[in-house]
């Protein structure tokens, strides 16, 4: 018996198995490249972009790159791994409607919202608004969705 799937789920899991296909790649990739190679490519582009070695921007990143060995990016491939099966985890569950999936993806949407509205608030930048907007509507149509499952579930359709 197959029952009736809200068409936004599969828009949500699409979306879902997106992120989780783009963390593979960057994480793989930066993977492959290995510290040494992610270090020259940062310093290459730099000096292409003809930015001063002294200014803020450039001191930042050759800060960051300095920490950046291949046991670290080991680690982040490996939680980029993990990120992306429990993305992929989730489209399924949407894309087949399971219930427990629907509160999953209601969960790790609302489990951004204070840092998405945090980042709104102190650089006002237009990708920050759009995706707080973006996971506002994720959430609530989850929360429709789980909504209208648990009224149907528990009140009779023919009452009168």
């Amino acid at each position: 018996m197959e029952r009736h799937q809200p068409k936004g789920l599969r828009a949500i899991a699409i979306l879902e198995a997106g992120k989780g296909l783009l963390a593979l790649i960057v994480g793989l990739a930066l993977h492959e490249l290995g510290g040494a190679e992610i270090q020259a490519l940062c310093e290459q582009m730099l000096r292409h972009l003809r930015l001063n070695p002294a200014g803020e921007i450039p001191s930042v990143i050759h800060k960051a790159l300095a920490s950046v060995d291949d046991r670290n990016l080991t680690l982040f491939a490996l939680g980029t791994l993990l990120y992306a099966s429990v993305r992929f985890v989730e489209a399924y569950g949407l894309w087949r409607a399971f219930g427990w999936t629907e509160w999953f993806a209601l969960a790790s949407g609302a489990i951004y919202l204070p840092f998405e509205v945090y980042e709104v608030i102190t650089t006002g930048k237009t990708m920050a608004y759009l995706a707080l907007g973006m996971n506002l509507m994720v959430i609530g149509y989850m929360a429709k969705v789980i909504q209208r499952r648990y009224r149907q579930k528990w009140v009779p359709e023919n009452v009168f």
